[in-house]
């Protein structure tokens, strides 16, 4: 599966008839070629099985020992952050210019795994270790019990977070050094499966036992990480890797190592842009710790939220690898834009639970049904955005740039994890005490993800102002020619056909929108709920309306930029890519049917007040969306001049040996 070959490491050598694939040094056979990716994924498997312990059930546990969200937000994020922010950037600026025979991210995996395996068995071993401690010492026994495991917990905790840090800060940037580039986003799709599935399997049968065998799963997901993750490790060959190109042993120790980290990581505005997405991505998603607590709170069982989770899971596997065939062909970096900017929309729709409570096993439903119909563009995003980071990044010090921006992520969670807690026990205290205060958790979402959104498009528009799809390479200061040469895949652009499709999506969008609304008050009549008619007639279906007259000019507008650049002509709003508005499209077409089963549940429970705040959130939404569509137009404006390309030029500046193929 491996053998020394005199190729660089940024060569691709491949061509449609070639029986052999190249990743720098590393020469695979298509037999190679699927061992290598069985023991990745069984690999990932495990490393996925082993990490969906922690987040889902310590919180629990702490919740049960009576830790307070500020405090819990403390240990579960803010703790970790911080080593992720000291540890991660030294492990990943070490491991890119580490050189052995075991490669340079292996030996950094193998080395801390009895560690790391040590401190889960001893989280799931608090209460027993507590008990033991009170038997054995008197001043101990003056704390509660609970008060010593929480400080047990939060202890092994620390430990756990310190060696998985190694492991998290190379095991990603591993797929990059020994999968051939042009496999990469169909490795990922595959990757995304495996570590869904992992986490279906996780949910669905294992979850429901987090409160009575707490002990064990931590246990088993040990024993399941030495055993399986050590196998993987054994088996996988890294390749021969160059030295670090423009700069000396001496630059890389001691102060000057981090001087050298911190002057090239932070040398160009793109990467400054990537860094603050990402991080305000991380200062959103820190809540996420909350989540099990608002489905408690809107009425599910355990055993409900692990089926939720579970079925989401296999949805999205089935989409998965479907999704990775159209990441390199739309590229990356566009469907993450995309995605981060409609997904804003996602967190404020899922703000009606603010205001609308019904009984749980209706709430269940519906949810089931957001989580079904967001398959395609979570699962197109999710496979999207590591091989986003491999296209934006200097290949040679992929692990210092992955590492920089997860050390400012870090520095994002350290605050929000403190913060999150806070605003949870705020509200809570507004709210009397009650579990209501969890509901604020997507108030929270939207805001930071709407931030991260808005630094992800300055990315973007810089990405473009740098090449774009047909020139673009890393900016790379140590390099005399500026920026470090890398390979430009072909992509599809704007094709005409596909985007009159997706205009005839958002067309049934906004038409049904409006026309279900006469059905809606029909219903509302019968079940003589006339606060809500009445409501529905005045504001509601004027709102729609409004809508569906805004999509209408905004099409016009569209449909005369692609006529203006078939004949060559300069855009005046810009043309959106038309796989992202197909996908998009299908998503909140299949929304308007959750919004109308939504109103007829709650006219059918005479909820009149919940019917009427689906009927405006929806009305605000498709505003909302047909504004986004708008900016995107904006953004895409001076780069989307063409349609109709199957697949552009490779960069003429590109060397021969850079040049690829697609198979």
């Amino acid at each position: 599966m491996h053998e020394d070959s005199p190729v660089s490491q940024n060569t691709i050598s491949v061509t449609p008839r070639s029986k052999t694939y190249h990743c720098g040094t590393l020469t695979y056979t298509k037999m190679g070629l699927f061992v290598l990716f069985a023991w990745l994924l069984w690999g990932d498997f495990c490393f996925t099985m082993m990490e969906a312990v922690v987040p889902s059930i310590l919180p629990l546990k702490l919740k049960d020992l009576g830790c307070s969200n500020w405090l819990m937000g403390l240990i579960l994020t803010t703790a970790p952050g911080v080593l992720n922010m000291t540890v991660c950037p030294y492990v990943s600026f070490k491991s890119d210019r580490y050189r052995s025979k075991w490669g340079r991210r292996i030996p950094f995996i193998i080395w801390t795994m009895p560690f790391l395996c040590a401190s889960l068995a001893l989280m799931g071993l608090g209460d027993d270790i507590c008990g033991m401690l009170q038997r054995n010492s008197e001043f101990l026994r003056q704390f509660t019990p609970a008060t010593i495991t929480i400080v047990l917990i939060a202890v092994f905790l620390i430990m756990f977070q310190f060696f998985n840090m190694f492991v998290g800060s190379v095991f990603w940037y591993l797929f990059n050094d020994v999968v051939p580039p042009q496999f990469l986003a169909r490795f990922v799709g595959l990757l995304r499966i495996v570590g869904t599935g992992a986490g279906a399997l996780y949910n669905f049968f294992i979850f429901k036992f987090a409160e009575s065998h707490m002990r064990e799963i931590f246990i088993g997901a040990a024993v399941l990480y030495l055993v399986g993750f050590g196998m993987a490790c054994l088996m996988i060959k890294e390749g021969e890797y160059p030295p670090p190109e423009g700069e000396s042993d001496n630059s890389s120790r001691g102060m000057k190592g981090i001087k050298t980290f911190f002057r090239e990581s932070f040398s160009h505005k793109l990467y400054w842009f990537r860094f603050i997405s990402a991080s305000f991505g991380s200062f959103a998603g820190a809540i996420g710790i909350f989540g099990i607590f608002f489905n408690r709170e809107m009425g599910l069982s355990l055993d409900q939220i692990g089926k939720l989770g579970a079925i989401g899971s296999i949805a999205s596997m089935a989409a998965m690898y479907c999704m990775s065939i159209f990441v390199d062909r739309w590229h990356p970096l566009r469907i993450t834009v995309y995605g981060a900017l409609f997904g804003v929309l996602g967190s404020f729709m899922s703000m009606v639970w603010i205001f609308v409570t019904i009984p749980g096993n209706y709430f269940f439903w519906l949810n089931l049904s957001n989580v079904l119909i967001g398959t395609f563009l979570g699962a197109l995003v999710a496979v999207a955005t590591f091989p986003s980071d491999m296209r934006i990044f200097p290949q040679s010090r992929f692990g210092q740039f992955c590492s920089a921006q997860a050390m400012l992520q870090s520095a994002f969670t350290v605050i929000a994890g403190i913060l999150a807690g806070l605003f949870i026990d705020v509200v809570r205290n507004l709210c009397h005490g009650s579990n209501y205060a969890y509901r604020f958790i997507f108030l929270w979402i939207t805001v930071f993800a709407g931030i991260s959104a808005v630094f992800r498009v300055m990315s973007y528009i810089e990405w473009h102002r740098l090449g774009g799809d047909k020139h673009f390479h890393p900016p790379a200061p140590w390099s005399p020619s500026g920026i470090e040469e890398m390979p430009v895949v072909p992509i599809v652009g704007p094709q005409t056909k596909w985007l009159n499709i997706s205009f005839l999506l958002f067309d049934g969008i906004m038409g049904l929108s409006v026309l279900s609304i006469p059905v809606l008050m029909w219903w509302m009549y019968m079940k003589q709920q006339m606060f809500a008619f009445k409501w529905y007639g005045l504001a509601v279906l004027p709102l729609c309306v409004a809508g569906w007259l805004c999509w209408i000019v905004l099409k016009k507008k569209i449909r005369r930029d692609v006529a203006a650049a078939k004949t060559g002509s300069p855009l005046r709003n810009g043309i959106p890519h038309h796989g992202m508005l197909i996908i998009l499209g299908s998503k909140f077409l299949l929304a308007v049917g959750v919004w109308v089963c939504q109103v007829l549940v709650t006219v059918t429970l005479n909820m009149e007040s919940g019917a009427i705040v689906f009927g405006i959130a929806n009305g605000i939404t498709n505003f909302l969306l047909i504004g986004t569509l708008y900016l995107m137009c904006r953004i895409e404006r001076g780069f989307s001049v063409t349609v109709d390309e199957k697949f552009e030029a490779i960069d003429n500046a590109s060397t021969p040996a850079n040049e690829t193929e697609l198979s």
